[in-house]
């Protein structure tokens, strides 16, 4: 092996020459590609001669064009723009339903900054039930004060969170202790000098 030089044009033309090859005499003279397509073509022609269905050389079948037109979006805004995780969120929200629970979330999450500090420190939301927001004040003079303000809560809630999220508050002040106890228990009035 070390002595011979092996031509590759050489075995070509040796197959095309051998008698048992079924390329034409006219083949002998191709070389390369030209010869790799003729044996092609032959090797087809024989393959239709015995039944068999050849292809036209694609491993797949054609594509066929799409009857709509393509729409181009154009200057304007487009559903196929990149979108803001804010309005993906919504749009989810919106289409699973979770809104009222989001707006709950919302406004307990920001309550101090909705309401301010002060209000905060004193105050906090306990429910938000069909768009009435219940206040815990811890005195009662809290809760007389968060009364008198409710218009202006519910503006600023409207104005953070969205419109149509509250539409009005209701303020509780501090639970006194009950003196009713066990099922056995005296009616009346209860000791009313200490808290009131």
């Amino acid at each position: 092996m070390s002595g011979e030089h092996h031509d590759p044009a050489s075995g070509a033309r040796d197959a095309a020459s051998s008698p048992d090859s079924t390329v034409g005499a006219e083949a002998g003279e191709l070389r390369g590609y030209d010869l790799a397509r003729k044996v092609l073509e032959d090797a087809r022609a024989q393959a239709r001669a015995a039944g068999k269905s050849v292809g036209q050389g694609r491993a797949s079948p054609p594509r066929r064009r799409s009857t709509t037109r393509r729409r181009w979006s154009g200057a304007g805004p487009d559903g196929r723009d990149p979108q803001s995780l804010g309005t993906l969120a919504a749009s989810i929200a919106r289409s699973r339903g979770w809104q009222s629970q989001i707006a709950q979330g919302a406004v307990f999450g920001a309550w101090s900054w909705i309401v301010g500090p002060d209000i905060a420190a004193h105050a906090e939301p306990t429910s938000l039930q069909d768009k009435v927001l219940h206040v815990r004040a811890e005195s009662t003079a809290w809760a007389t004060q968060l009364r008198l303000i409710q218009s202006q809560i519910i503006a600023k809630i409207a104005a953070s969170v969205g419109d149509d999220v509250v539409t009005s508050v209701r303020v509780t002040g501090p639970q006194a202790p009950s003196w009713r106890k066990g099922p056995r228990h005296i009616a009346g009035r209860g000791p009313r000098d200490t808290y009131g």
